[in-house]
């Protein structure tokens, strides 16, 4: 197949997958045109007088503190059944189901400041919780009928029940569109017959119920597209062929190895429509990502807490640690991105509970950017922390071992940052091909033209507005707004040059995903800081403390834009290139 064919074949499947969330407008695309939608970023959540999710966040803390030892459950390779007991009756296992249904009924804005008690406490829990809860019932909660959320979801909202989602195998991980387990109907029309395998998936052995994705046949082709069913280990061809694959960190999940051989699953247990699988998968993953930041959080601020305490403490040379400079450095940059990654956690779930149509691209920058900063902050722990963090009566050795699935989970970042700016990018790159279009024609796209023109002379000539409500973030807001506009001018360049090719420049695509995600972090740390400055609860010395670390944030952004969009004309692209084929034998 020519480049030009497996081009064309990748944007179909990329167009089949995503749908319709390719025209919607969210935040995040419009920073791809030098816009700042300031409509579409809602204001930033402040749950201080929620008395339900303190109470709950209260309690789980207390459940950690009491029940949960993350060292036993690392050494044991298990998390024992009174925790998902216990977490079962504090509504964990079923915060967001609907309560008709037996769940909480919480927004994702409370479930994520649980999710961030968990991630600070035991990294195989959060991710035992957020597997079971985050991409299992919710696949049920949107696309399931009514029948099948009575059958299943009052169980699964107690934990009684435990769910799985299966789509990862042998050969699709990040590539979801390369699952081959196949789902063929029955003659008699009554279900379908499943055969294939299924590896890496977390509770695979534990669950009860599992969302698994088969390929069907399109009626009056050859081709298949991917359905989602809902499967239980007692249907007859179901096995397990590994129960809890021996690996290095998270080792409390229960990561599975399934196959299922000639397994009957009944019509009745397919879940949304035929063939629309992979569009249930990227919904439920939205949800998946905006925990997995919720996580990453609560571990981040555990480590600046325990950090900060040893830089005060630790004396070398007859100074305390936090005295040297590049230790200084390390707990500014900690600090500042935790603060960076909190608000973005919080603000993509304030977009998701406002019933924003898209928010695709803005929970994938949320993964990369969490799970990226987190391992750096690791680092930097340990290195703070010496020798001292290397033995295992410390928690970080754990921890890092932990975090390290992180950027791999969930799609993986190197998948993603090319999914970000391809996506981010679609439209503008729609637009210009329109314009060109248009002037072949130009007495007949006076309007179209004029409109394209009005827009670029006013980016020329003006910054986007970036509204804030307190006039001491007024020229931050101001800076942003110029970060917003160069970006947008650079991804206009960009396109114009490489036009369809960009789709093969990874280089490229990661500094725009990168430049895009700084400007997310930036918008979301503004809102942030606007609801931290506009609040009564807020001391003096707090309301210092979160200036200086949003601040910081917001600068550390512009100086990574600027190195970003410098090397997108000024780089080593060629000899990277070059120097990989030839280690590689390639010609």
């Amino acid at each position: 197949m020519s480049s030009d064919a497996g081009r064309e074949r990748q944007i179909a499947e990329a167009e089949e997958m995503l749908g319709d969330r390719l025209d919607r407008v969210s935040f995040a695309k419009g920073l791809y045109f030098g816009r700042f939608l300031n409509e579409k970023l809602p204001i930033y959540p402040d749950l201080t007088d929620d008395a339900q999710t303190q109470n709950l966040r209260r309690e789980l803390s207390q459940f950690c503190q009491r029940s949960i030892d993350p060292v036993a459950i690392d050494r044991e390779a298990e998390i024992p059944t009174d925790v998902v007991r216990g977490l079962g009756e504090l509504g964990m296992l079923g915060a967001c189901l609907p309560s008709e249904n037996g769940g909480l009924g919480l927004s994702q804005t409370a479930y994520c400041h649980l999710l961030e008690v968990l991630g600070g406490h035991c990294g195989s829990t959060a991710l035992f919780v957020n597997a079971h809860h985050s991409i299992g019932p919710r696949a049920l909660v949107l696309f399931g009928t009514p029948e099948q959320k009575q059958k299943w979801l009052p169980k699964l909202a107690t934990g009684e029940w435990i769910s799985a989602f299966a789509l990862t195998e042998p050969e699709a991980g990040s590539d979801a569109a390369g699952v081959q387990t196949s789902a063929k109907p029955t003659d008699d029309g009554t279900g379908y017959i499943l055969n294939g395998e299924k590896r890496w998936i977390t509770n695979g052995a534990i669950a009860h119920v599992l969302t698994v994705m088969a390929r069907t046949p399109v009626p009056g082709s050859s081709e298949s597209k991917i359905t989602a069913f809902l499967v239980t280990p007692d249907m007859q061809g179901f096995e397990v062929l590994e129960g809890r694959m021996p690996k290095m960190g998270v080792r409390g999940t229960a990561t599975a190895r399934l196959k299922f051989t000639n397994m009957f699953v009944p019509k009745e247990n397919v879940l949304g429509e035929l063939g629309r699988g992979l569009r249930i998968a990227l919904t439920v993953l939205d949800y998946g990502r905006t925990t997995f930041g919720a996580c990453c959080a609560g571990a981040a601020k555990f480590c600046c807490r325990a950090t900060v305490e040893h830089a005060n403490h630790r004396v070398q040379f007859g100074q305390t640690l936090g005295s040297f400079q590049l230790v200084k450095q390390k707990l500014a940059a900690m600090h500042a991105e935790t603060y960076a990654i909190e608000a973005m956690t919080y603000q993509t779930a304030a977009i998701i509970d406002s019933g924003a149509d898209d928010y695709m691209l803005e929970t994938a920058m949320l993964k990369v950017r969490a799970t990226d900063v987190l391992w750096r902050i690791l680092d930097d722990t340990f290195q703070i922390h010496g020798g001292l963090a290397y033995f295992n009566d410390q928690p970080f050795e754990r921890m890092i071992r932990d975090a390290r699935i992180n950027t791999i989970g969930e799609g993986s970042n190197d998948v993603l940052r090319p999914f970000i700016a391809l996506v981010g990018m679609r439209d503008v790159g729609m637009e210009l091909k329109n314009i060109f279009d248009a002037l072949r024609s130009p007495l007949q796209n006076l309007g179209r033209l004029g409109g394209f023109a009005g827009r670029r002379l006013e980016q020329l000539f003006s910054a986007p507005e970036v509204r804030v409500r307190n006039s001491e973030l007024e020229e931050d807001a101001r800076r942003v707004g110029r970060m917003v506009g160069n970006v947008g001018t650079h991804v206009e360049r960009l396109l114009r040059r490489y036009q369809e090719a960009i789709l093969d420049e990874q280089y490229q695509l990661a500094r725009i995903a990168d430049c895009a995600t700084d400007l997310y972090a930036c918008g979301c740390v503004l809102s942030r800081l606007d609801r931290m400055l506009t609040s009564l609860d807020t001391g003096p010395e707090q309301q210092e403390l979160e200036l200086a670390c949003g601040r910081y944030a917001l600068a550390s952004a512009e100086r990574n834009i600027d190195r970003n969009l410098a090397a997108i004309w000024n780089n080593d692209d060629q000899q990277t290139t070059q120097l990989a084929d030839r280690i590689c034998r390639r010609p």
